[in-house]
């Protein structure tokens, strides 16, 4: 490991040479200055890890040292020094972003330990997180071979996404390739769980199931709907539950987090199916039955979710809600997403405002069609790093912030994610067969078994029968389906984009979150 540089500035730094030898004899080279304007320019001209530096000296002030400090690079972590603990002082000191402060007269261990954590703190993170994970690794490994539960998997799922999250302190790549694998064997276990419970769960007989898609308005929104207090339903599309933990910093410091939960998606996994479920609150094959019109499968001409509004106010009558305000809010592009910042204070007159808001599925659909993208968001950490970037900065930001300090009740959710496929599959179908990368549905589809989820009969799975003799098919981990008609093509084009529609922790297991303005 190089040698840490410390520069330390004080106007009597002859009086800390015991001090200066203590820091040497602990391995850090030590440089030193007797004013700010020096120190200034020693940090332009020199590499320093850490800046120690007085804060009442001639000529410039500490804190202006520090002001142009920062100017030089804005990232060097700068310990102020002080006699002074005046409240006001050190609330301009962190203002102005020092990593850490002493007061005077300091102990030389005390000024070690500041360094410590300042130099080694990554590292130290680093072989901590390794270490906690190697202990908790055999924790997962039994969890996944105990035959979990629905309500397990979604624990397993959320431990796995904190794994995946710590893991990125560590630097580590033989652990990461550990996790890695122990998180495709809970995929592959996944698909087998899946594979054996969901017709039951989507059966008209059905009495034990997680809450999904279709009854998710029901026992996470609807409960929490009271006249006098405004109640905002924000479904962000295609929001994986990595994801999710990515934004929730943002939220944290505008809203107090009540709920952190999740919820099944239905299969297909993609918004037609998964979101016309959520505001009809049935499973396609009823909807179809109940509004014949407004149903439109696969293969149809036509937009597949410009009925939401429609299916979610028969919904509200259903649940003997109808007399409620309500508004339906659905936000496509930057100019919909300005509308809604201007508008957000009419919305506090309703009882419940419904915001469908597509951005993360437009990034998702346009990373496979740009290269750019692709280069930007080519794995799960890039993904989750843009789509905190668009949220920090959305107009759906903006116009939550504006409700923050209101008395209102706020839920996000979605309507499924998306995994990142790798392995292609290939499957043979006629020209009926839909072209969709994670599921299929169509006639005389030839297929690997150990590759899919297949429903002979689509009723089964709670969906339309399209056409005679259809059938559905989902595929499992990290597989897409091809054709193999210009199948070379196909796999270069969308290996390592992030597709949804199929079986995955991923695409299934999915946030639902209930906050309270502050």
């Amino acid at each position: 490991m190089s040698v840490a540089k410390i520069l330390w500035v004080d106007d009597e730094i002859e009086s800390l040479t015991s001090q200066i030898m203590f820091l040497e004899n602990k391995g850090y080279e030590v440089a030193v200055k007797t004013n700010g304007f020096d120190a200034v320019e020693y940090v332009k001209e020199n590499i320093v890890d850490v800046v120690l530096l007085d804060e009442t000296m001639p000529g410039i002030t500490g804190l202006q040292t520090l002001q142009q400090i920062k100017e030089v690079n804005t990232t060097m972590p700068v310990v102020l020094i002080t006699k002074n603990e005046a409240e006001n002082l050190m609330d301009e000191a962190i203002g102005s972003q020092i990593s850490d402060y002493l007061i005077k007269p300091v102990n030389p261990n005390q000024v070690w330990l500041s360094l410590k954590k300042l130099i080694d703190n990554k590292r130290l993170v680093a072989e901590k997180t390794t270490t906690a994970y190697q202990q908790e690794f055999r924790n997962l490994f039994m969890a996944l071979n105990n035959n979990p539960d629905y309500n397990e998997w979604m624990e397993l799922y959320k431990k796995l996404v904190y794994w995946e999250l710590e893991m990125k302190k560590s630097d580590s790549p033989e652990m990461q390739e550990v996790f890695h694998t122990q998180k495709q064997e809970a995929n592959t276990e996944f698909f087998k769980f899946i594979s054996k419970n969901y017709a039951s769960w989507v059966s008209p007989k059905s009495v034990d199931g997680p809450i999904m898609s279709n009854t998710l308005l029901k026992y996470k929104v609807f409960p929490h709907l009271e006249k006098g207090t405004p109640l905002f339903f924000v479904l962000i599309d295609n929001l994986r539950f990595d994801q999710w933990k990515a934004i929730q910093p943002i939220f944290a410091e505008s809203f107090r987090i009540l709920d952190e939960d999740t919820f099944y998606a239905i299969l297909p996994t993609a918004t037609q199916y998964a979101r016309n479920a959520i505001f009809a609150g049935m499973l396609p094959i009823d909807i179809e039955k109940n509004f014949s019109n407004q149903w439109k499968n696969d293969d149809e001409e036509g937009g597949k979710n410009l009925h939401e509004e429609e299916f979610l106010k028969e919904q509200l009558k259903r649940n003997r809600m109808g007399d409620l305000k309500f508004s339906y809010t659905k936000i496509t592009n930057n100019s919909d997403g300005q509308k809604l910042v201007e508008n957000m204070h009419n919305l506090l007159q309703n009882d419940f405002n419904v915001i469908v808001y597509n951005f993360v599925d437009m990034l998702s659909h346009a990373r496979t069609e740009m290269e750019v993208l692709k280069e930007l968001a080519g794995d799960e950490t890039s993904y989750r790093s843009i789509t905190r970037s668009w949220f920090e900065h959305s107009p759906l930001h903006q116009a939550l912030k504006k409700i923050a300090d209101k008395n209102i009740h706020l839920i996000i959710a979605t309507d499924h994610g998306s995994t990142r496929v790798k392995t292609p599959v290939k499957v043979i179908g006629d020209k009926q067969t839909t072209a969709n990368l994670r599921y299929k549905h169509g006639r005389n589809l030839n297929y690997e078994e150990k590759d899919v989820l297949a429903f002979r009969n689509p009723k089964d799975a709670g969906l339309p029968v399209p056409t005679v003799n259809s059938s559905f098919i989902f595929a499992k981990g990290d597989l897409f389906l091809c054709y193999p008609n210009n199948y070379n093509h196909f796999v270069h084009y969308y290996k390592n984009t992030f597709q949804h529609g199929g079986i995955s922790l991923e695409e299934m297991i999915v946030p639902i979150v209930r906050m309270s303005g502050k």
